[in-house]
């Protein structure tokens, strides 16, 4: 494996590691504040991708910029929380926070399956793609090697942004900080006058956004297919649990690890290159069950 390869496999890498990122932490940031392990994460990614590549072409086939593409990622983000996000929350997950933890993984999941077929009955089975995104930012040489300045730069830059945009977020805003004492304690938090169920809606959404801001940033370097959603949400529980379920900068670690992981095997052991993450994640969650940067919790009873 020369220096080339060994370039390549690592700028594939971190470019896939910024797209896992972006849902993981959605997913992982839904779970540290309310507990519930959101299999319908995957179809905010997946709706995420096909709104912006079918919006996007219908605007470029008008005539209008293709600079548009990168607003319209920002637009789709945020009507993924909003006007999906929002309401599965409000009229929905609200209504089983006290219930048992394997019921609000059936409704997520039974949510996850009925978008799988609203995605096939709006868009159909065809493959949709549109690289606007990646063409208007060109390509940058790297060690010999013609590189997408989009994912080798663009990519790994936004989910830097995000990261430090939801530190920021939690530490030093006053909804922020309302979110970290709900985390912490619930019933505290009530107790003392903040409305978690607010605090809850906040969370779904954001979580929701980032979801779908991942499948507008991915939809510029992939075809938008059917399945992609569930492709996505187990490759992102796996980041999760690698990290430790509610980690916020653990998920970025664990993205990294595991997009640095399969990109590799991709190259060296291409058969094995679907495990690998998986690998992984045992591998972790085998020395250290919590996850990477989980820690151990006592019960309440």
């Amino acid at each position: 494996m020369n220096i080339q390869l060994i370039a390549l496999a690592f700028f594939d890498g971190v470019a896939y590691a910024a797209l896992v990122f972006m849902v993981a932490v959605g997913l992982t940031l839904i779970f540290g504040v309310m507990r519930i392990l959101n299999v319908a994460h995957g179809s905010f990614y997946a709706i995420g991708a096909y709104f912006t590549v079918s919006v996007g072409g219908a605007i470029f086939a008008a005539g209008y910029s293709h600079w548009l593409a990168f607003p319209l990622m920002m637009v789709t983000a945020a009507l993924v929380g909003v006007v999906i996000g929002g309401p599965i929350e409000r009229f929905l997950l609200k209504r089983i926070y006290a219930k048992e933890d394997v019921l609000q993984l059936l409704v997520t999941f039974a949510v996850f399956m009925i978008f799988e077929d609203v995605q096939r009955l709006i868009w159909g089975a065809q493959p949709y793609f549109d690289s606007s995104a990646l063409t208007l930012m060109g390509n940058i040489e790297v060690l010999g090697i013609s590189y997408t300045a989009y994912q080798l730069l663009f990519l790994p830059i936004v989910a830097v942004a995000v990261l430090i945009g939801l530190r920021l977020f939690l530490r030093k805003t006053l909804a922020g900080k309302l979110v970290q004492a709900v985390t912490e304690d619930r019933e505290m938090a009530t107790a003392i006058g903040i409305d978690a169920d607010k605090v809850f809606l906040i969370t779904f959404v954001i979580g929701a956004a980032l979801a779908g801001f991942g499948g507008a940033l991915a939809s510029a370097t992939t075809s938008v297919v059917p399945g992609m959603g569930a492709d996505m949400i187990v490759l992102s529980f796996a980041v999760a649990a690698t990290a430790g379920l509610g980690q916020v900068e653990g998920a970025a670690v664990a993205a990294l690890l595991i997009g640095l992981g399969r990109s590799f095997a991709v190259y060296l052991m291409p058969e094995l290159s679907v495990l690998v993450p998986y690998l992984i994640m045992l591998a972790v969650l085998l020395l250290r069950p919590e996850g990477l940067f989980g820690k151990q919790q006592l019960r309440k009873i």
